[in-house]
This record gives structure tokens, sequence and C-alpha cells, in this order.
């Protein structure tokens, strides 16, 4: 069976090697004409870790990335509401990661082009066009100037490409603009000391100002020093216009510094962390609607395609990396490839359309509004602000709703 994927993104090149190893023709299609190692940092749950080690990738993951420790959630003063073990430290098989997002793209499409032969992950191919007729799919693909450079056909075809996904659209040519509720993000990288043991990911503040940091570079680590991504999140109001939508769109100072200053917990001095990035960028927190359905006959989403969220909780990645696993075993499951495309669905669509819409709610991140408007100043007994029995809840609620809960993943390990 042939499978053509629109877009070379960490869903995307996951999707393929799974679907090869299965045994499937696979060939993906990327818009860019190079592959750069762009953007900041990322986190990879041990769930979705799972999945990359089995396809061999654990080795070059720990050789590049942090090996995540902790996940702490504190207020703006620096004061710990929940601190949780992560991967291996919690008991489980697996590691979680965080890691620069170019670089883990890096690795993918490496071992991309080892599993699948060189030439299967294909440049400058932005996926203008489709047809599905019989049990066929024509796909033609374009270059930066819209001249169509390749033309392909298979037996199924996965749009994973991106939030802004041409194949989405396809079927939904009204939906729109992203979803955006007025929180804008500023995110840059930084070098500096190791904090709280050099491998904690820390969220600190509440919804409408937060700050998030993670060191990312075990070549840093070995270094004695750490290469800590960093996101600043600001409201600015419902009624703002959405700005523009740009990885690379160069963020100032002056926009968000001001609102951060003070913020010098000790162990960590937000504002001097910020001040010393070599760059920064900004961009809006937004998503999409979830979707009545995914697969239309051979033709399925996957990724932030099918389920853009907003990134609380670190899932985005995560559960694109599920998705290529989850599409995998349904192909190979049946003889049918619309049935299996239509069970991959309802596998995976009502998971992460519980995630977008918990997501929107502030997700887990509402332990950090609960302690906002109780203890504004700061607390001495955190039991009386938030009890420990509330505070349980919206932790194992969430975890349950991403399948990070450690019984989910300790069956995901039996099952292996």
């Amino acid at each position: 069976m042939k499978i053509a994927i629109a877009g070379a993104g960490i869903g995307g090149l996951t999707a393929a090697m799974c679907l090869h190893r299965a045994g499937f023709d696979v060939a993906v299609f990327e818009a860019v004409s190079e592959l750069r190692p762009l953007g900041v940092g990322i986190n990879i749950q041990a769930g979705a870790v799972r999945i990359l080690s089995s396809l061999g990738l654990q080795p070059a993951l720990a050789a590049t990335a942090i090996e995540t420790r902790e996940l702490r959630y504190a207020n703006r003063h620096g004061q710990t509401i929940w601190a949780d073990p992560r991967g291996r430290h919690a008991g489980l098989p697996w590691p979680q990661f965080s890691i620069h997002r170019g670089e883990l793209q890096v690795i993918l499409y490496r071992a991309a082009e080892k599993m699948l032969g060189a030439g299967r992950v294909k440049f400058g191919r932005r996926i203008a066009d489709f047809e599905q007729k019989g049990s066929k799919v024509t796909a033609r693909f374009a270059d930066r100037d819209g001249a169509i450079v390749e033309t392909t056909e298979a037996d199924i075809l996965i749009g994973a490409d991106g939030i802004h996904s041409a194949v989405r659209a396809h079927f939904h040519p009204d939906e729109g603009p992203p979803k955006w509720q007025g929180i804008l993000m500023w995110r840059g990288v930084t070098v500096g000391k190791p904090y709280l043991g050099g491998a904690t990911m820390v969220q600190a503040g509440h919804h409408n100002q937060k700050f998030v940091c993670y060191p990312i570079s075990r070549a840093h680590t070995e270094r004695g020093e750490a290469l800590i991504n960093w996101i600043c999140d600001l409201h600015m109001g419902d009624g703002a216009m959405l700005p523009r939508e740009d990885w690379n769109r160069p963020g100032k100072l002056a926009d968000f510094l001001p609102r951060f200053e003070g913020w010098n917990f000790g162990w960590l001095d937000v504002p001097g962390v910020i001040r010393a990035a070599h760059a920064i960028f900004e961009f809006p927190m937004v998503d999409r609607d979830p979707l009545p359905g995914w697969s239309h006959g051979r033709v399925t989403l996957l990724g932030d395609a099918a389920h853009p969220m907003y990134p609380i909780g670190s899932n985005g990645a995560s559960q694109a990396i599920l998705d290529g696993e989850a599409i995998t075993q349904e192909l190979v499951a049946g003889s049918d490839p619309e049935a299996a495309l239509k069970r991959y669905e309802q596998r995976r669509l009502p998971p992460t359309a519980r995630i977008v819409e918990s997501n929107r709610r502030k997700g887990i991140d509402v332990m950090l509004d609960i302690v906002e408007p109780r203890a504004p100043q700061g607390f001495t007994d955190l039991e009386s602000v938030l009890p420990a029995d509330e505070l349980e809840r919206i932790v194992g609620d969430y975890k349950k709703l991403a399948a990070q809960d450690r019984d989910t993943l300790l069956k995901m390990a039996a099952t292996q």
C-alpha cells in the first residue's frame, strides 16, 4: 500500500517511520525547500518517547536533550504549588525529554531518511490540491512560487501539514483563521546557570501572566551551563486583534519585560534570564475548534492539522506522535483502508478534542489561577490556599485526559 504524507514535521515524520516499519510504501512531501533547525524548546512526554524509542531514537535524543526530572508549578513569587517527578524519575520505563525543536526535527529527519531511503522525504513540495477517484488519491505538489513540480498517486493521503493545513482546508474551506483568546507568547533561549538541579521544568504565575522555562541541551549541561528555553505569556485583552502568526517574528523586550520585573525567585532571576536571550520571538497562542471528523474516504489528518491546541501540559508534539502510532496500528489491523482511517479517527479524535477543550479552560494550569486570587501576596501554608485533595484532583484529571497518568503508561509498557 502506497501512502503519501503532506508535511515533514514531528507528526508526519513519526508516522512515516511507523508506517514504513509496518511494511507500507511511504513518501513524505514537505513545503520548505530545506530543513533548518528553527524554533525553540519543546517537551516530549514519556508516552510519546515510548514510540520514538521503539523506532530506535532514544540514544540520539538522550545525547542531545535533557532528561526532565521534575515539573514544578509555582506562584509569581516562586513558591511551589505542585512538583511532580517525570519519566523514569517517576518510575516509568521511558524518560521525558526537553529538547530544541529544531534539533528534534533534524533527528527525526535523519532517522526517516535512513529508514525510508534517500529521496523519500522530499522538500520544496507544498500540497496544492488532490483528488480521490476510486481506490486512489492523486495529489499535486507545488514549489514556493506555486508551480506544480510533482504529481503522485497513492492509496492514502495523510495531511500532516500543520495548523494552516491545506488538506484540512480542502474539506473545511470556510473554517477561517485559528482561534485566539488574547494571549501573546514571547519565547527565547538563554545560556545561564543551572537551577533546581538542572533538569526541572517550571511554570510560574497564572494564566494571564505566566513564565515557563526548562533546560534543553545536554551539551550545555556537560559544560556546567544551562541552555534555558523560556516563554512569557501575557493576556492582551479579549478585544485585541489577532497578530500575524510567524514563529520568526522578532519580539520586543519593552512589550512584556516590565510585567516580569521583580520576578526573582532566588533560585531563578526571571528578568535576568529574559534579558540575556540572544533573540526573542513573539507568537499568538492559537488553536482551532475540534472537527466532527478527520477522515474522508482515503484522506485523513494528523497532528496540528487535525487537532491544534494551546501549549498547555506539553501536549502538542506528544499527541502528534501518538497519532502516528495509532494510524499505523489501525491500517495494519484491517484490509479496508477507508475503514481503518475511520477507526483511527474514532480512536484519536475524541481524546484530542477533550484536550483542546480542556486547555481552553486552562487545563492543568487552572491550579495557578486558583492560588493567585486566594493568595496574591504568597502563602505560608499551601493547604489553607489549595487543599491537597483539590490539587490532586486537578492533576489527576488532566493526566488521565492526556494519557499521561501512571496506570495508562504502565499499561502501554506491558503491551510492548
